[in-house]
């Protein structure tokens, strides 16, 4: 009879039925270094604080990763019920400097409770901004197909060759010089003679940084008919063409601005929207060019050639500057603009972590202000 328990017991356990899901781990550091590769924290804006806020003590694992716009202290105690071992916030929780972690203040006890409960906080912020396929262009969509380029566009990330400056001079006496400026750390030397020269004139091609640029003119200043020579040419990062803040969009048809707000209603799952309409304007005119900002998008809409502006929010006076210039204003408020990006975010992020991390959004997470 005993044999019999035991065999039965056996012949359940491996049932494929009644065996229990497989639950994916996945290293802290392993997912951190997939968020950075799909929204590259040098994208962000250099006021912007975004990337890994809180790191509970290693190793930490990362089974299910909360997505949310704000992290409140409703969202992190939605975190903790369901078992969360990171949040990913929109917004980054931390921003300006912590002097003590106590619980006087709502955000000092956002980052004990998180350690205390070990839960890992990442922000992308202003990089999930200027990525292409981010959340300006998911704003973008609102009025429907268009075409649309980033209002300020992000450069590469590094120089061309990874130098910043190149500097030219003639060949005169360049024996003396040339192994001094071989020898420079992050400096490279090329000869090339100048095409259609009868005189078969040879120029030198420095290309360097910064800081061998100090160095090498330092050099060339020793012989002054030498240093006369010298042309300085500062190397430009290229532009992303498909990157940056903000976003302007060119419809492939023209609509109404009554029509406009009822899109702008639907894409963001709003009862309401604030409009101004520009000069000269009604709910009839159209608009063929949209300009967008998720968030508080004054600095980057003002003076953008556009119908239309659609942002989170502006001020009085930002508004009344843009209504002046015939451009009617949409608000939907500050994290209304942005929410409704995290549904694709979710797919984003579930894709890059090969499925090995459940990615949930925060049902708690909402904007602060209604319209009562």
């Amino acid at each position: 009879m005993l044999g019999s328990r035991w065999t039965s017991h056996l012949l359940l356990s491996s049932s494929p039925h009644l065996r229990s899901p497989v639950r994916h781990l996945m290293d802290l550091h392993s997912v951190v270094s997939h968020l950075k590769a799909l929204a590259p924290p040098a994208l962000a804006e250099s006021w912007d604080n975004v990337g890994l806020l809180v790191e509970p003590s290693p190793p930490h694992r990362v089974q299910k990763l909360l997505l949310t716009n704000d992290l409140t202290e409703e969202v992190l105690e939605e975190a903790v019920g369901m078992g969360a071992n990171m949040v990913l916030s929109y917004h980054p929780p931390i921003f300006k400097a912590l002097k003590r972690l106590t619980a006087g203040h709502w955000k000092e006890r956002l980052v004990v409770k998180a350690l205390e409960n070990r839960l890992a906080i990442y922000s992308p912020h202003t990089a999930c901004d200027a990525l292409s396929n981010g959340v300006n262009d998911w704003l973008g969509r609102a009025l429907g197909p268009c075409v649309s380029v980033p209002i300020r566009a992000c450069t590469s990330l590094s120089h061309p060759g990874g130098y910043d400056h190149i500097l030219e001079f003639g060949r005169d006496a360049s024996e003396t010089f040339l192994p001094r400026l071989q020898s420079l750390q992050d400096a490279r030397v090329r000869t090339y003679q100048l095409l259609n020269d009868t005189e078969g004139s040879v120029r030198i091609r420095l290309s360097c940084s910064h800081d061998a640029l100090r160095q090498a003119l330092a050099i060339l200043s020793e012989k002054s008919s030498l240093r006369d020579s010298v042309e300085l040419i500062a190397l430009q990062k290229t532009p992303l063409l498909d990157t940056g803040m903000g976003r302007l969009c060119t419809l492939s048809e023209p609509v109404s601005i009554s029509t406009a707000v009822e899109r702008v209603k639907h894409h963001l799952g709003l009862a309401h929207v604030r409009l101004a309409l520009g000069k000269r304007k009604t709910l009839e005119s159209s608009v063929s060019v949209m300009a967008v900002c998720a968030g508080s998008g004054s600095s980057i809409l003002s003076g953008v050639p556009a119908d239309l502006y659609l942002t989170g929010e502006m001020s009085h006076h930002e508004v009344l500057d843009a209504v002046a210039e015939g451009r009617s204003v949409i608000l939907c408020e500050h994290s209304n603009s942005e929410r409704g990006y995290l549904q694709e975010l979710q797919g984003q992020i579930a894709e890059r972590l090969e499925g090995k991390v459940e990615v949930v959004v925060s049902k708690k997470d909402r904007d602060p202000l209604l319209v009562v």
